[in-house]
């Protein structure tokens, strides 16, 4: 599993650098982002029908929702349980722990800037054109680990790859492929590609901005405690289901390459007064709505924070219990 979410997504097409202009978030992406936002750091179990209705409040139909159920169950994402009529459902260990790594990655992305050692990663391969899954699947891996293409076949990142990363990597196209860090070497305007060029910066800065202007308007009302209930559980899903994209596209990109007043950072200061700032009125809400599909106490449906995102959020993924009480998990 390389992600729970989709990359199409956030790249609809190998050929598209940055998203295209949706009406919504995917069900898929809203149901993963609402049950990691309350039961990530715990493991714990929804009801099926609380989570139809949570979705529903996100303006999924009923049909919609348990179809986004009845998928991500398939895809291993959610694991369920059943006692009589009810059942529930809960993130699969490997779901939890790359939501948990993902979690810490996307907040700490901005959380201090690295002096840049002026160094690129250049990742070349060549696949058969017929290996068409493998192409996507590898494809789909070098977006998630912060990479785009400066040429066909030709990958960057102005970061080194760890271990693990290339041994996954070379997996994948083994034999076809070469790692190499490098310096660029100006060739000028008219012969040479800045390497910077294979992110559209301009684009990203608009969905910079964009997110800073849907959600800077909220902050006097959620400090105030003026949004409860419904409300709270919508905008802090669509808060983390909007800002987990932005680390994707602008994946630490070295601040001397872009413009002056780059606007990562103060994104991820609203990301987090957002997301912080409506955790306990949303868990309220949440367990308020679980309960009404279940008599099972609910102290484990828990909001984490920012920073229990930086912190590593340890228990994610770790072995538990079943509905029976028997372990589960490995």
């Amino acid at each position: 599993m390389t992600s729970p979410y989709d990359i199409e997504e956030i790249f609809p097409d190998d050929a598209v650098r940055l998203p295209r202009r949706q009406s919504g978030n995917s069900p898929q992406g809203l149901a993963v982002t609402l049950l990691a936002d309350y039961t990530l750091r715990t493991g714990a179990w929804l009801p099926s029908g609380a989570i139809v209705a949570l979705l529903a409040e996100a303006g999924v139909s009923h049909a919609g929702a348990r179809t986004t159920i009845s998928r991500l169950a398939r895809r291993g994402v959610l694991e369920g349980s059943r006692q009589g009529r009810n059942s529930s459902y809960r993130l699969t260990p490997p779901a939890a722990l790359n939501l948990a790594a993902g979690g810490r990655s996307i907040v700490a992305a901005a959380a201090a800037d690295e002096p840049w050692d002026h160094r690129w990663t250049l990742i070349a391969f060549s696949l058969p054109q017929d290996e068409v899954a493998q192409r996507r699947e590898l494809r789909s891996r070098l977006r998630w680990y912060g990479c785009a293409p400066l040429y066909d076949g030709l990958w960057i990142s102005p970061h080194d790859i760890t271990e693990k990363t290339r041994a996954q990597l070379v997996e994948l196209a083994f034999g076809t492929m070469t790692m190499f860090r490098a310096r660029h070497v100006d060739l000028g305007d008219e012969t040479g590609r800045n390497p910077l060029d294979a992110w559209d910066t301009t684009a990203i800065a608009r969905h910079y901005d964009a997110f800073i202007r849907r959600w800077r308007p909220l902050l006097p009302d959620i400090r105030a405690s003026r949004i409860t209930g419904m409300e709270a559980v919508r905008a802090r899903t669509e808060v983390m289901d909007t800002y987990r994209r932005l680390p994707i596209l602008d994946p630490r990109l070295p601040l001397e390459l872009l413009p002056p007043g780059w606007l990562r950072a103060p994104a991820r200061d609203l990301f987090a007064a957002v997301y912080d700032g409506l955790a306990g009125q949303a868990q309220d809400h949440v367990r308020a709505v679980a309960g009404r599909f279940t008599t099972d106490p609910l102290t484990d449906v828990q909001a984490h924070t920012v920073a229990d995102m930086l912190a590593g959020l340890r228990g994610a993924g770790e072995p538990t219990t079943d509905r029976a009480g028997s372990p589960t998990g490995s």
